[in-house]
């Protein structure tokens, strides 16, 4: 939105403005501008914005959660309604906005305006539900589900780590506490392809499995999408990114994996990283973004490699 137009609506008289302080200095990261309609029990929202530095961090749905509490138990209002434009409609909908309009047209047809290029968003408010106490009802959920989850199963026993000695030698997946317990058996280690050389189809064994893999990686870093991800993410320059994405990969570390010669026993270790990487990718940007746009082109790439070298048994 332009500028003087933001303006205009902050301090449109009809309007009311909900701000987010954060801090000591009380500094303001985020604000809702919202219209009342009280004779008609709805609200419309028309901006709804937070610091760039400060998103991805729980202030909006806070933000928004306390406005409606507000708005329902002090001024009287049932419903909110907002147009959306496609970069907004995601976080309505976290935020229990739907693109199905309950409210018949006349209670507020001829109220609001109507905005071209934008998806009308509704939300019912609850006066049972208690807003601003939402994550800690949500938490006692989660308790109780995991209590039942423990009747009837064993995944929440943590079994020791493994002792390395020096030096450090590749132990034996039937040797890792806790994986018999959970029903392995020795079958499921066996490789389910074979991979597709020069000299013909051969079994995955170590020599030819590292070759192959050596050339998937090569085709991976000479692809001209792979540029994102070659090094790991510079904190200093995406401040959070590591605490969204808390398992980095890349590149980098991908061929150090490889080149210890142990670390990718297997080709779907392998296979796990690269789709670990592009996932985090996807996670930490927007689906419209050029670093989402590499990773999906990247990732169909990978696949073709895979699935050119490989016969599955």
């Amino acid at each position: 939105m332009p500028k003087d137009y933001i303006v205009r609506l902050v301090f449109c008289r009809h309007h009311r403005s909900f701000v987010l302080l954060k801090g000591p200095a009380r500094e303001v990261i985020g604000g809702i501008t919202y219209r009342p309609f009280f004779s008609q029990r709805f609200g419309e929202i028309t901006f709804c914005a937070v610091s760039a530095n400060e998103q991805v961090r729980g202030y909006g749905t806070r933000m928004m959660n306390h406005l409606k509490e507000h708005c329902l138990r002090e001024e009287g209002l049932s419903h909110f309604l907002t147009y959306a434009d496609n970069n907004a409609v995601g976080y309505f909908a976290k935020q229990g906005f739907s693109k199905d309009i309950s409210m018949e047209k006349g209670r507020w047809k001829e109220y609001i305006k109507d905005y071209d290029g934008g998806t009308l968003m509704e939300c019912a408010m609850d006066e049972a539900l208690p807003h601003t106490r939402l994550p800690a009802m949500v938490r006692v959920q989660q308790d109780f589900v995991d209590q039942q989850v423990r009747k009837i199963s064993n995944s929440h026993v943590v079994h020791d780590g493994l002792a390395f000695g020096d030096p450090v030698r590749p132990v034996p997946i039937r040797e890792v506490p806790g994986v018999l317990q959970a029903g392995w058996k020795e079958e499921d280690s066996l490789p389910r392809y074979r991979l597709v050389t020069a000299a013909g189809v051969v079994a995955p064994a170590a020599g030819p499995l590292k070759a192959f893999m050596q050339r998937v990686l090569q085709g991976v870093m000479e692809n001209v999408d792979s540029w994102p991800f070659k090094e790991p993410v510079d904190s200093k320059e995406v401040p959070d990114y590591y605490d969204i994405v808390k398992d980095p990969v890349d590149l980098s570390l991908i061929a150090q994996r490889l080149a210890s010669g142990t670390y990718y026993a297997q080709l779907d270790i392998f296979a796990a990283d690269f789709k670990r990487m592009f996932d985090n990718c996807c996670l930490y940007n927007a689906p419209d973004t050029i670093y989402s746009k590499c990773a999906r082109r990247l990732e169909s790439f990978f696949e073709h490699m895979i699935m050119s070298g490989v016969s599955f048994t």
